[in-house]
């Protein structure tokens, strides 16, 4: 028994120990690569025309080494070449490159510590024996330590046991030891530094081929991926390999810290509230003065921006969140949204404070998308937990909590541009975008207020469903005007103004998705809403008798039926619980025979139509967002139809009632189709 559990902790520690070693590859995976993309970003900032016209200008211009500009020039492109390599190669192969170039620090550093010691015993100029003379005596000892020091760090990190190979800058001190005259001393000092010289030249001819052999198996394996995979499949896995966005991230963040150091180091006061805000949208905006940072700050927006879903979603779900939607591939939104108004309107051209002026701009627009991004989380949630029978004040006051700073927060954040901004078009359209988030929250709010007002009442509110709609309607209405202003002063800016390709992509791109499609979907819904009240106008209304004799529940809603429409199939329905069903399918929700726009007597039977799946009744509880019996209603799942402007009105069932009907009321002869329905 207590071998098994010696086994099992010692599977666990091992279990731990890999993990931890897959997060310290992983970290060392970005860490390794981030100064290869500050290597290219200075390589781009740098102009070398401008840098020999300087040197031209100074005492250097006669030195013959800034007369060769073409090499200077193939020398930029080199160091290009470079950087690409160090980024892509392989992780294995980067840490051995990088223990190489600490080796060569450490023989640097070892040297330089020679030469300090010779250069103190010049000064001193003491010849004699070193344990005669105190202070001599203290300078051979801290050498000789840093040089020990040094000579063990190169033996462990080339995992090399012949620390001899590493000792040649000990000879100085060695030649002090042995007494010999200072003029030797400075001779021997040299010739050690010509030593190493001489080792890291054979270490490098030695290892000549290495790169040539790397590169010639990289490309054998990239013909292989290619023919096999193809290029997407390529570019996927080197996406996945060197974990870009984090990389990219990781590297703003960097050049960011940079930033705000070089400023507090210069300064001595403390600065404003209103100085450190322009300090840091200036610093935003010295650290996208390039494409490679451009990028860093296009993902670390995307990163900010998940973050700040997740944690909004964990606020309204708690660890649910997390089992519910593990991905959350949220945040790119945001990130595209920066990277496009970034290149249309030339972001990293501009000087710093209109960069960081436009900057502002376009964070704010960013903003508001983050917080349209909230709203389409909370949104669901709130409603089913309105519609549901949970009575958690928790739950409530986190979901009404979310929904008020989402009422609260746009529109203070439109009086703010109001304050300090000059009106022009752009900011029309963040403080109508913000004005419009607010106006959705407050729809939200009333429908979330009408659920809990039927769950008091113990009864259904009449017209809830139509309710719902025009509340919605209007909220898509005002979206659509915006979007369609969007639109024209895109178009008109085109026409007498500055034409761009890029411009003339995106207002196409805005006028497909957020303008045609919205109008067709919009009015898609108001043509099947508008057939589903015809169908439920044209049947006949239960009479009282006939309901006493019928004796049964609504088989949609599973409530008792005050009153009801008659299908042609003979089945009796609540009328707002069939126009409901009507804006997903044109069958009968038991029997699934067609129902016809026309008025029919029950008895006059019609073409019966088979559904290619079974269960009808389970089929109504799912496309109306009922749950199941015993199976509780999930906060996040929204509703079926796509929008709460048709199906919002989730339906509750008893826990004592079982819904039945009997099957061969209407057998199933034919296939029909069904016509799923996301509204506008």
């Amino acid at each position: 028994m207590a071998e098994v559990v010696f086994s099992k902790k010692k599977k666990k520690k091992k279990k731990t120990n890999m993990a931890a070693k897959e997060k310290l590859e992983a970290v060392l995976n970005v860490a390794l690569r981030v100064p290869s993309i500050m290597l290219l970003d200075v390589l781009y900032r740098w102009d070398v025309s401008s840098f020999f016209q300087q040197i031209q200008r100074s005492s250097l211009s006669n030195n013959p080494l800034f007369q060769y500009k073409y090499l200077a020039l193939n020398m930029h492109y080199v160091g290009y070449i470079l950087s690409v390599v160090l980024l892509t190669l392989p992780r294995q192969h980067l840490v051995q490159l990088y223990l190489y170039f600490l080796t060569a620090l450490l023989l640097y550093a070892g040297h330089q510590i020679s030469r300090d010691y010779v250069r103190s015993e010049l000064e001193f100029a003491y010849e004699g024996p070193m344990y005669l003379e105190p202070l001599s005596m203290n300078r051979f000892t801290t050498a000789l330590i840093g040089q020990l020091v040094v000579c063990t760090l190169c033996s462990c990190v080339m995992k090399t046991k012949q620390i001899w190979l590493f000792s040649a800058h000990m000879l100085p001190l060695l030649a002090r030891l042995c007494l010999v005259p200072l003029e030797t001393i400075v001779i021997i000092n040299k010739f050690a530094m010509i030593f190493t010289g001489l080792e890291v030249l054979y270490f490098l001819g030695s290892n000549l081929l290495v790169p040539y052999n790397l590169a010639k198996s990289a490309y054998r394996e990239l013909v292989q991926v290619v023919e096999v995979y193809g290029l997407l499949a390529l570019g996927m896995s080197l996406w996945n390999q060197l974990v870009v966005p984090v990389l990219f991230m990781v590297f703003w963040l960097v050049l960011f810290a940079l930033q705000i150091y070089s400023y507090f180091s210069t300064r001595d006061q403390p600065a404003s509230r209103e100085r450190l805000l322009f300090l840091f949208l200036t610093s935003i905006a010295e650290c996208c003065s390039t494409p490679y940072s451009l990028l860093g700050l296009v993902f670390t927006v995307s990163f900010v921006a998940l973050g700040v879903l997740t944690l909004c979603k964990f606020y309204l779900q708690g660890y649910r969140a997390f089992m519910n939607d593990p991905a959350m591939n949220r945040g790119m939104t945001e990130g595209v949204t920066l990277l496009i108004l970034a290149v249309q309107t030339g972001l990293i051209e501009l000087q710093v404070v209109h960069r960081a002026f436009l900057l502002s701009i376009i964070l704010f627009i960013v903003v508001a998308s983050i917080l349209q991004s909230m709203l389409e989380i909370a949104d669901p949630i709130v409603l089913a937990l309105g519609a549901s029978r949970d009575k958690s004040l928790w739950k409530h006051f986190r979901a009404v909590s979310l929904c008020l700073f989402l009422l609260v927060f746009p529109a203070y954040m439109a009086y703010m541009i109001c304050q300090f901004f000059h009106m022009d078009f752009w900011l029309l359209i963040i403080i109508s975008s913000s004005i419009l988030t607010s106006l959705q929250v407050l729809g939200t709010l009333f429908i979330y207020v009408l659920f809990m007002v039927e769950e008091f009442r113990k009864e259904p509110v009449e017209n809830m469903d139509d309710v719902i709609y025009y509340v919605n309607g209007t909220y898509r209405l005002l979206e659509f005007l915006v979007a369609l202003c969007v639109v024209a002063y895109g178009v008109s800016e085109t026409i007498f103004g500055e034409w761009t390709v890029m411009g003339s992509m995106i207002i196409f791109i805005h006028s497909y998705y957020n303008v045609w499609l919205r109008a067709q979907l919009g009015w898609k819904s108001f043509l099947l809403r508008r057939d589903a009240v015809n169908k439920i106008k044209s049947l006949p209304i239960a009479t009282k008798e006939q309901l006493e004799k019928h004796n049964d529940i609504c088989a949609i809603c599973y409530q008792d039926m005050k009153s009801a429409v008659i299908t042609p199939c003979s089945h009796f329905f609540h009328a707002g619980c069939l126009k409901k069903w009507l804006y997903v399918q044109e069958t009968c929700p038991l029997c699934h025979c067609h129902l016809k726009n026309s008025s029919q007597l029950p008895g006059l039977g019609t073409e019966p139509v088979l559904q290619p799946h079974a269960g009808a009744e389970q089929n109504v509880m799912f496309q109306e967002g009922t749950e199941p019996p015993g199976q509780e209603h999930t906060p996040g799942t929204r509703i079926q139809e796509g929008s709460r402007d048709n199906n919002e009105h989730i339906a509750r069932r008893p826990d004592n009632q079982e819904g039945a009907f009997d099957p061969k009321e209407c057998p199933h002869s034919a296939k029909d189709e069904a016509h799923p329905v996301e509204s506008a």
